[in-house]
């Protein structure tokens, strides 16, 4: 840890008592172990700087400002519960830190044991590597990321705070085999469908988890007469990722004539998501006012073999759609 570093440390750690307490007054941090490990590790050693937008333009804050309020609001705000952007290029987020209270959800959703192997794709900050490390160890944690600069800065905000899981430049939508098998797969970038080369990567029972639309989809790994399966359905709370390279969002051009009521509905904005490139927009808003704009964890995916679809309320029932392939 440089000495820049250092001497926040103890305002540091009262602030991340102070963002744990925020965190279980909204019901998060329920397992002691995931209590401890936001206790323990010091999220401002992952984000030395990051960027706040103001005014459609991006003001860098930073450890190091010679302004001694800049440092002390870059300290404060990097203990807010809120996303951080830490990463802009030609104007665009590339990567973020994710909002704490989103990422404790996700990690205890995750259901890790001890001794489980975890492979997280999208390295970011190094920061949600860091809580896994703290709570399986070091050797049972690996984060992808394509971007080698930022497995590097990852790398090295993780050797700072003391950490040394296995952090590999790669595709994330093919894995990483020469770490396999998982028990759990943890994806902190959106998808635009679930990449089919982490379905041999992962032992029998494993967990995925991974933003898709707007939403998160839990989903459970198993063999039957079919061969290999991932099934499980949304969490009912939203999740806003930035994309994994390659990635598409829902294209405005698709949704004129649609009533401002639905467009502006996040949960319609779900499905419509969910459904991009299989149904026609206004087939999705028939859908979801006929359903009665159900809630996202109605839907959920089925993987197998070469195949997936997303589906409403059963895998083989009347509601059922594919999804596309990732981009790598």
């Amino acid at each position: 840890m440089s000495t820049e570093l250092e001497r926040f440390a103890e305002p540091a750690a009262e602030a991340r008592r102070s963002l744990v307490q925020t965190i279980v007054a909204e019901g998060g941090l329920s397992d002691p172990a995931w209590r401890e490990a936001f206790e323990e590790v010091p999220r401002h050693l992952f984000v030395p700087y990051y960027f706040v937008s103001r005014a459609g333009a991006y003001e860098r804050l930073w450890c190091e400002d010679p302004d001694p309020r800049r440092r002390a609001r870059w300290l404060s705000e990097a203990y807010m519960d809120g996303p951080l952007a830490t990463r802009v290029r030609d104007g665009r987020l590339i990567s973020s830190s994710s909002q704490p209270s989103l990422m404790a959800r996700m990690l205890e959703e995750l259901e890790v044991r001890d001794g489980h192997a975890v492979l997280e794709i999208g390295a970011g900050t190094g920061y949600n590597a860091a809580l896994l490390a703290h709570r399986l160890g070091d050797e049972l944690v690996t984060t992808v990321d394509v971007d080698p600069e930022i497995t590097e800065s990852a790398r090295t905000h993780l050797a700072a705070a003391g950490h040394h899981p296995s952090v590999i430049t790669g595709d994330g939508a093919r894995g990483c085999p020469a770490r396999a098998p998982f028990d759990r797969i943890i994806a902190t970038c959106t998808l635009p469908s679930v990449p089919f080369d982490w379905l041999p990567q992962c032992r029998p029972g494993a967990r995925i988890l991974a933003p898709l639309s707007t939403g998160l989809i839990a989903l459970r790994v198993r063999d039957d007469s079919r061969g290999r399966t991932a099934e499980g359905c949304f969490l009912r709370t939203s999740a806003y990722f930035v994309p994994l390279r390659g990635g598409e969002a829902v294209r405005e051009g698709h949704i004129g004539g649609l009533p401002r009521r639905a467009i502006e509905n996040d949960l319609f904005r779900f499905l419509l998501t969910l459904t991009a490139g299989s149904l026609d927009p206004h087939e999705a808003l028939s859908l979801w006012e006929r359903e009665r704009r159900p809630q996202r964890d109605r839907f959920g995916v089925t993987v197998r073999g070469h195949h997936q679809w997303a589906w409403l309320d059963e895998p083989e029932g009347p509601y059922a759609w594919p999804l596309g392939h990732p981009s790598s």
